[in-house]
């Protein structure tokens, strides 16, 4: 398939495979996609527009969503930036260069010029707040990492006493994300620190350039679990991610390039695509093991990392994969650090908060408009293509080879496996609020949906992504 009109009729369930149909039923069915593509978007708008207001209603009557401008956490704050002009230029330049240069330019260059769009993007975000409160200031806030520093002199020590400062009311107990993560995500700061690299400007930089590589990561996947025409069009709507509005200077954004190469790395063994496979296979699940000593819900992660192995269908490279997966886990518990006692005493420290407070009824469909304004209308629109194409795909898998399934269907499946790790996330009830932020991981994979949507249109739904995160960024003051 090689034309951007047969896409239409692979998207809407089958498989490729038959006669052509008639040049006037491919483009009505086209046209009705396009029309299907504007509805989800446009549902997707309501039900941010319902989660504003409902919100503010909320809100307003008694304070229980803990959110100044639900659902975002966020005030108003209408401001310009150094970075005004360069978040401007740059999605200018994806925009109208973006979806031809992803065409044509060389495999490895687009992967390079992916990961520096991607890091200017984010880092022009970051700078519309300006350098110190916008960059050099956010790690260093009284909840953040870098607060904690000095307390890790003796690393061993404070491992094995790290569980006792978890819950509120005990003594010196731990800013809200140390408490909230395990001590992996806070090691890598002290780490650097070690090295020379302290302060938050070092760790500001850090987040920004690791956590930008992970559109790398999908293409890679996208090519090998797909095909290299579909990776190249998701290519600029991951450069344009609208959640660089919260990746700028988050450790949320280096979280998701540690799991998005694990799925990555993966791929690779599973396929074959590498010269070492076994060595890729252990390094995934090295990457994995670390990925849930970074956050305690990224082992959710799971679901994508299984949707390689379907899509492959192959357990070959498993053994390795926990293997690597088990050293991280191994190494903290020998150090005196136990996951589980600690994830439970999280779970009664968010609840001790604002965990606590706001309702669930809520947040549990408002997390949903979160996401959108966080992944894009175009990766709602996408989803909806994946939804029609799962059903087709599922059925190829089953009764034929891996290739059976047209590529269109097998990158649907990659998506709605993501989807799936994010509902779970949302039903746990433990993130309420701030899923803008917290669920980057797994919105990540559902912009290369977009790689669905018909070429001609491309650049109307990469401003679609563009402009909503542009007006959030200078009207609003995105904190955590």
């Amino acid at each position: 398939m090689k034309t951007e009109d047969a896409t239409p009729t692979d998207i809407a369930g089958g498989t490729g495979h038959g006669p052509p149909a008639p040049p006037d039923r491919n483009d009505d069915r086209a046209r009705r996609a396009g029309r299907s593509d504007l509805i989800a978007a446009t549902a997707g708008v309501l039900l941010i527009a319902a989660a504003v207001v409902v919100g503010h209603v909320i809100q307003n009557r008694d304070g229980s969503l803990r959110a100044q401008w639900p659902p975002l956490l966020a005030s108003w704050d209408p401001h310009l930036g150094p970075g005004t002009p360069a978040a401007l230029i740059m999605a200018v330049l994806v925009v109208s260069y973006g979806p031809p240069l992803a065409a044509r330019l060389p495999w490895r260059g687009l992967l390079a010029a992916s990961w520096a769009g991607s890091t200017a993007w984010v880092f022009s975000m970051a700078l519309i707040d300006g350098w110190h409160r916008g960059v050099a200031k956010r790690l260093t806030t009284k909840h953040e990492y870098l607060r904690v520093i000095d307390r890790f002199e003796d690393i061993p020590a404070t491992l094995r006493d790290f569980t006792n400062h978890i819950v509120i009311g005990e003594p010196g107990n731990w800013p809200a994300h140390v408490a909230g993560h395990p001590p992996g995500a806070t090691l890598t700061f002290v780490w650097l620190d070690r090295i020379g690299l302290g302060g938050g400007g070092w760790a500001a930089l850090w987040c920004v350039v690791v956590g930008s590589s992970a559109a790398l990561a999908v293409l890679i996947t996208v090519r090998v679990l797909a095909d290299e025409r579909l990776a190249r069009r998701a290519a600029p709507f991951l450069v344009l991610a609208p959640a660089a509005v919260w990746a700028g200077v988050s450790a949320d954004g280096y979280f998701t390039a540690v799991a998005a190469w694990s799925v990555a790395l993966l791929a690779l063994a599973a396929t074959r695509r590498v010269r070492f496979p076994a060595v890729a296979a252990l390094g995934g699940g090295l990457l994995f093991g670390w990925t849930c000593y970074l956050s305690y819900g990224l082992g959710l992660m799971a679901a994508v990392l299984l949707a390689v192995l379907v899509l492959t269908r192959t357990a070959r490279p498993v053994p390795l994969f926990l293997l690597g997966a088990l050293v991280v886990p191994v190494a903290f518990t020998l150090a005196g650090f136990n996951w589980w006692t600690a994830y439970h005493l999280l779970v009664e420290r968010y609840y001790q908060g604002a965990g606590g407070v706001r309702p669930y009824g809520y947040w549990v469909w408002a997390n949903l408009a979160c996401a959108t304004l966080a992944a894009g209308l175009a990766a709602v629109a996408g989803l909806r293509r994946s939804a029609v194409a799962a059903p087709g795909a599922v059925r190829a898998l089953r009764s034929g080879p891996v290739t059976a399934a047209s590529p269109e269907g097998r990158l649907a499946l990659l998506v709605l496996a993501a989807l799936a790790a994010l509902i779970a996330a949302d039903l746990s009830g433990m993130s309420k609020a701030e899923t803008e932020r917290i669920w980057q991981p797994f919105l990540l994979w559902l912009l290369p949906a977009a790689a669905l949507l018909p070429r001609r249109r491309v650049r109307y739904w990469l401003v679609a992504s563009a402009v909503p995160a542009l007006l959030i960024n200078h009207l609003l003051w995105t904190g955590w």
